[in-house]
């Protein structure tokens, strides 16, 4: 099986590429930017990614442009159902790149995250799967959180601390005053 896997950031690719390639499955990564705010901090993820990936041998397919101002709009009088659209465009632009690339199938790290909704993330992948003629590779690499986290210290790499739109950010660092 071919696979393109849409890979968030560095720390969240260690263990599923570790399950992937031991299942004998040909991966290719794709870093979709859009989301990540803000501009620093999407190169920062990036930096990180480039090095990783060049490191254990992954090719990679690198998102260009930055359409913060698209994402914003997308997501803006929708900010608490903001993860389902933002889970949406990364799914179909990995689903779009995987079928113009033949590939046999998609997925993502965020299926890595104990902080992603999980079912979300499957529902709209095979939705998007069916529509473009892929399938969406589905697999809970929850059970890997730790594994993957160890690794990313011992390797040093930057770790980021939020999902990576400004309203994650802002969930992240923003405790009101009582």
């Amino acid at each position: 099986m071919k696979l393109l896997l849409h890979t968030c950031c560095a720390p969240c690719s260690i263990y599923p590429l570790e399950v992937i390639r031991g299942k004998g499955i040909e991966v290719m990564g794709f870093f979709f930017r859009h989301n990540i705010h803000p501009y620093t901090e999407c190169i920062r993820r990036e930096d990180t990614l480039r090095q990783y990936s060049r490191d254990i041998g992954l090719k990679m397919i690198w998102q260009q442009g930055y359409e913060l101002e698209r994402f914003i709009q997308s997501v803006v009088f929708r900010e608490d159902n903001r993860c389902r659209t933002c889970y949406h465009e990364r799914l179909k632009a990995a689903a779009l790149v995987a079928k113009k690339g033949k590939f046999d199938a998609f997925s993502s790290t965020l299926l890595y995250s104990k902080f992603q909704n999980h079912e979300q993330i499957r529902e709209i992948g095979e939705a998007l799967g069916k529509r473009y003629g892929l399938k969406f590779f589905y697999q809970d690499f929850r059970d890997g959180w730790k594994i993957g986290i160890e690794k990313s210290k011992q390797l040093d790499m930057y770790r980021q601390q939020y999902c990576g739109c400004i309203y994650s950010e802002k969930d992240r660092y923003f405790k009101p005053s009582k």
